[in-house]
């Protein structure tokens, strides 16, 4: 090999720093720092385009909603697959946000339509986990909107509280 690679994707770079910070280095040697993420909430936004004022219709806002009744029972008995989980349990916020948009947007974009986000419940010493509390403001801002249709708790199987069922917006051939 010829040097080291930088190929990898943002969520590959968030997990690797996760699993280098955990890392204790062999006997009688020096532990080697880990790089710190270069920001990694502004790496996995698309770039920002200039501002223009813009007209919104009512039938062309994004809005997410709470999923369905049926489609949540579907979803918790098994009826309807879900295509993909990501786990956010020790991350920071920063880390999470990164990693969620990242999963979303190559959920999306691969046709994936109903994935499983894991927040955790948060401590044990009785607060609310600030990842419970943010990961669904997060879904209804406007970066996540063209990703996400809906979003609900999970059922107690699927983590209950402690984790949701997000809906994906469908791709449209051509766009």
């Amino acid at each position: 090999m010829n040097g080291p690679r930088n190929d990898l994707s943002d969520e590959d770079r968030v997990l690797w720093s996760l699993v280098a910070r955990t890392a204790k280095p062999l006997k009688g040697r020096q532990a080697v720092e880990a790089p710190a993420l270069a920001e990694p909430m502004n790496s996995a936004r698309p770039p920002a385009r200039q501002a223009e004022p813009v007209t919104v219709r009512p039938k062309q806002q994004h809005v997410t909603s709470a999923l369905d009744d049926p489609t949540r029972d579907k979803l918790a008995k098994g009826r309807l697959p879900i295509e993909g989980r990501v786990d956010l349990h020790g991350l920071t916020q920063e880390e999470a946000h990164a990693l969620l948009y990242s999963f979303l947007s190559r959920a999306h974009a691969g046709g994936v339509r109903y994935v499983l986000v894991i927040t955790g419940k948060g401590s044990s010493s009785g607060g609310d986990g600030v990842l419970r509390r943010s990961v669904p403001a997060w879904l209804s801002t406007p970066l996540f909107r063209p990703l996400v249709s809906s979003h609900d708790h999970a059922a107690r199987h699927h983590g209950g509280t402690g984790a949701l069922y997000v809906r994906l917006r469908r791709t449209r051939p051509g766009r």
